[in-house]
């Protein structure tokens, strides 16, 4: 399970309505289901990920996320989750909107591309970066997207979205004191719960 997982759980409460934007094979829905009691569905587009949900008994609805939200009502979930995929979609801003529309709160995590190490390699070697949390050559990448910490936070300041908390963890999937200080340089990923 990736680390980020153990850090947002905390902000889901027990027996929440979740919905899992870009879901994956589950993992995230079944440990909050086994351990939090939700209620959850999820939304994948890819084919395998979702016959992985269905064989682990994970409600699941293929969807693609660039079509945004509309099938949902307002308030229809208590959590709106989307980890590591913000910034693969065609429009985060829109599909931020859409979450806090459909959810009274939203969970995020996405790769920091202000993270030294993404900035060095761009310094080094005049070439887009390649790390754990971005693995993808430039030409091949889902990554469509990439933002800073100060790049979100800014989307959500322009945009009325409070921030309600923020973790930031390194490529050892575990947060330092350094990262507390100054996020936006030594975080790898960022991990924010937000709220309008």
């Amino acid at each position: 399970m990736r680390s980020e997982f153990d850090l947002l759980q905390a902000w889901i409460p027990e027996k929440s309505r979740v919905l899992d934007l870009g879901c994956g094979d589950g993992r995230l829905l079944d440990y909050l289901q086994k351990n939090k009691n939700i209620q959850g569905y999820g939304l994948e587009i890819d084919p395998h990920n979702i016959e992985l949900c269905v064989q682990n008994g994970i409600n699941v609805i293929q969807q693609d996320l660039n079509l945004g939200l509309s099938n949902f009502s307002d308030a229809s979930f208590d959590i709106v989750l989307m980890t590591q995929a913000l910034q693969t979609v065609n429009n985060p801003k829109i599909l931020l909107q859409d979450m806090l529309r459909v959810g009274k709160e939203c969970v995020l995590t996405f790769p920091n591309f202000g993270y030294w190490k993404c900035r060095a390699y761009l310094a080094m070697k005049g070439r887009m970066p390649m790390s754990k949390t971005l693995p993808h050559q430039w030409y091949n990448t889902p990554n469509i997207h990439l933002c800073t910490f100060n790049d979100f936070e800014q989307l959500c300041f322009d945009n009325n979205i409070h921030i309600l908390n923020r973790a930031v963890v390194g490529n050892d999937n575990k947060p330092s004191w350094l990262m507390n200080i100054w996020p936006n340089f030594f975080g790898a990923v960022a991990i924010y719960r937000v709220t309008r």
